[in-house]
C-alpha cells in the first residue's frame, strides 16, 4: 500500500496538478510547470484541474484504487497456482477414476504432475489412506477418522494461503465508497460557502466548481468500491470451487477406504 501511495501521489501532483490543468496556466511557457502556494486559487480549466482541486481526498482514494489493482493481479496468479498446471475438474475426475481402479501409485503421480492446493491435500490424504491400510492397531472407523483428520489439517493448512488479502479488499468495499461521500460532503461544504460569500458570477463559479469537485470524489470513491465487490466476489466464488474439488475427492477417498476395508 506504501507503493500504491506514492503512485498515487505522483500522479496527482505532477499529473493532475499541472498548471496547465488550470485557467491562467496555459501559456506560462513552461511545459513542466506545477502548482504553488501563489496558485492554488486558480480554476480548473479541464477535468483533470478539477481532480485536482478535489484536495487531500482524492490521493487517498487512488491509493486505494491501485491497492485493489495490486491484489487483484496478486490473488490471481495465487489461486492459478493453488488450482494446478491442469484443469481442475478433470484432474478431480482423474483421481476417482485412479481411487476406483485402487491404483494409488497413479493418483500420487496425478497429484505431482498437478502440483497447486487440490493436489498437495490429495496426496497427504492417500499418504494417510496407505498408512492406515498398512497398520492392524486400528478399528476401520479409528482408521477412517484418521484419514478425515488427515484431510481437514492438510486443507486447513492450503485455505490461509488463499484467503490471504482478501479481508483488504473486503474492507476497501466500504472504505472507497465512505471515503469518496467524504469528499462529496467536502466538497459541497466548500460549494455552500461560496454561497454564502456574496452574489455574483464568481461565487456562482465557485459554487459549480465546488459541486463539480464533489462528483468527482463520489465517482471515484464508486469506482474503487465497485473494483473492490468484483475483485473480492470473483476469487471468492474461485476459493469455494477449489473447497468443493477438495470436498468431493476427500470423500470419495474416505468412500474408496471404506468400501475396500
Amino acid at each position: 500500500m506504501v507503493g500504491c501511495l506514492v503512485i498515487a501521489l505522483a500522479i496527482y501532483l505532477f499529473v493532475f496538478g499541472n498548471i496547465s490543468n488550470f485557467r491562467g496556466g496555459e501559456d506560462t511557457g513552461v511545459p513542466f510547470s506545477f502548482l504553488t502556494s501563489g496558485d492554488v486559487g486558480l480554476e480548473p480549466a479541464n477535468l483533470m484541474g478539477t481532480v485536482y482541486k478535489g484536495g487531500f481526498i482524492v490521493p487517498i482514494i487512488w491509493t486505494m484504487f491501485f491497492t485493489v489493482l495490486a491484489l487483484s493481479i496478486e490473488r490471481f496468479f495465487a489461486i492459478r497456482t493453488a488450482y494446478g498446471r491442469t484443469s481442475l475438474t478433470k484432474f478431480v475426475e482423474n483421481i476417482k477414476k485412479a481411487l476406483q481402479a485402487n491404483d494409488f501409485n497413479k493418483a500420487v503421480q496425478l497429484c505431482d504432475a498437478q502440483c497447486g492446493s487440490v493436489a498437495n491435500v490429495v496426496r497427504a490424504t492417500l499418504k494417510k489412506y496407505q498408512e492406515m491400510d498398512q497398520t492392524d492397531r486400528l478399528t476401520k472407523e479409528q482408521k477412517i477418522l484418521a484419514i478425515q483428520k488427515e484431510l481437514e489439517e492438510a486443507t486447513a493448512l492450503e485455505m490461509p494461503m488463499l484467503q490471504e488479502n482478501l479481508p483488504v479488499l473486503g474492507t476497501i468495499i466500504t472504505l472507497g465508497t465512505l471515503m469518496g461521500l467524504l469528499g462529496t460532503v467536502l466538497g459541497m461544504i466548500r460549494s455552500f460557502s461560496a454561497m454564502a460569500s456574496g452574489e455574483g458570477g464568481a461565487d456562482s463559479a465557485a459554487l459549480s466548481t465546488g459541486i463539480s469537485e464533489a462528483l468527482v470524489n463520489t465517482a471515484s470513491g464508486i469506482a474503487t468500491g465497485a473494483l473492490s465487490v468484483i475483485s473480492y466476489n470473483y476469487y471468492t466464488n474461485k476459493i469455494d470451487r477449489l473447497t468443493f474439488s477438495l470436498d468431493e475427492v476427500g470423500f470419495s477417498i474416505v468412500q474408496t477406504f471404506s468400501a475396500t476395508h
